[in-house]
């Protein structure tokens, strides 16, 4: 590039400093060098400009699903990251030009068995000899390229997230999906309700993260967070920064089973005077969702029937809410 640039430029300046026409009355023979010097300038102009300009990008390559709904698929673990004291994030892997592409709402299940042998990471196996499979909602985008993150809280006396937490980086896990839950669209409703305690936080996050990027979605969500302590309460720094952005379609609520004396939210468990003063009465333009421990489902809204909803009871009943308005993860 640069010996062609050269060549050019001599030859030119030659052209124009040796052969110039002859001057016309009252010019001046300086002329035709004005040119020559004007035009290997131009030349070096043009070469820099190309030197200096970046080529033009690579279209970038549509992004397929990492997932399989009827086929588990092994993932590699990428790291940890701790979050509190019984709470980490973990990271896998996915595969060049993929992303989870989960709708909103929906789960993966997880199962524990990795897909091939691994002395240091063996599957954990029931009494029937299978692996348990348990569902999770993702954290990170539906469309985040390449990784998929969950948020996965340790129960000491449970069997799976001990397992998952003794997991290290390299090792691989079974996950099949996705399985959907309540479709989310923008502005179906004008007010969602949502109730969640302790790790049951996933699926709300996952549809505050979704609504939340919708520039042209008006839908006001109102969350009511229960938790132990402060210290159980999961994501709550990317929580205040969402309803901060968009003070005028989130509100967080955070309510504690005990809060200290310089606690100033709701205490206790989540009951119906919290339901009345804090989310949307009862309306075919309202939704409300829930997700924690059964018990919590329970007194709420009505324990769940296996995998089906369950007939609405508990609080939600009495206040008036119907089954088409509320929706139990």
């Amino acid at each position: 590039m640069a010996f062609v640039f050269r060549r050019a430029a001599t030859t030119n300046f030659r052209r124009y400093s040796t052969a110039a026409p002859s001057s016309a009355p009252g010019t001046s023979s300086k002329t035709g060098l004005y040119i020559g010097v004007t035009s290997v300038l131009g030349l070096a102009a043009a070469y820099y400009y190309m030197q200096d300009t970046p080529a033009p990008a690579a279209p970038k390559v549509p992004l397929t699903s990492a997932l399989d709904k009827d086929n588990f698929v092994d993932l590699k673990l990428k790291k940890i990251e701790p979050y509190n004291h019984n709470t980490a994030k973990f990271t896998f892997e996915l595969p060049p030009n993929t992303a989870s592409l989960l709708p909103v709402a929906a789960c993966v299940v997880i199962k524990t068995a990795p897909g091939k042998e691994d002395p240091d990471h063996p599957p954990l196996l029931d009494a029937k000899g299978k692996p348990y499979v348990r569902p999770y909602t993702p954290i990170s985008p539906s469309d985040h390229p390449e990784e998929i993150t969950f948020l996965i809280k340790k129960y000491d006396t449970g069997k799976v997230t001990p397992y998952l937490h003794a997991m290290k980086p390299g090792q691989t896990i079974g996950i099949k999906g996705p399985f959907p839950k309540t479709p989310y669209k923008e502005n179906q409703y004008e007010h969602i309700g949502m109730i969640a305690g302790g790790s049951g936080l996933t699926p709300m996050y996952q549809i505050i993260q979704h609504a939340m990027s919708l520039p042209n979605d008006k839908t006001k969500i109102t969350f009511l967070f229960s938790n132990v302590s402060e210290a159980d309460i999961l994501m709550r720094e990317t929580l205040d920064a969402w309803a901060q952005k968009h003070p005028d379609r989130l509100k967080i609520v955070y309510a504690l089973d005990k809060g200290s004396d310089k606690w100033e939210g709701p205490t206790g468990y989540v009951s119906k005077e919290m339901i009345q003063k804090y989310l949307p009465a009862p309306s075919d333009k309202v939704q409300i969702l829930i997700c924690g421990p059964p018990g919590q489902v329970k007194s709420v809204a009505g324990a769940k029937d296996g995998m089906k909803q369950g007939e609405l009871g508990g609080v939600l009943k009495e206040l008036g809410y119907t089954q088409e308005q509320v929706f139990k993860f």
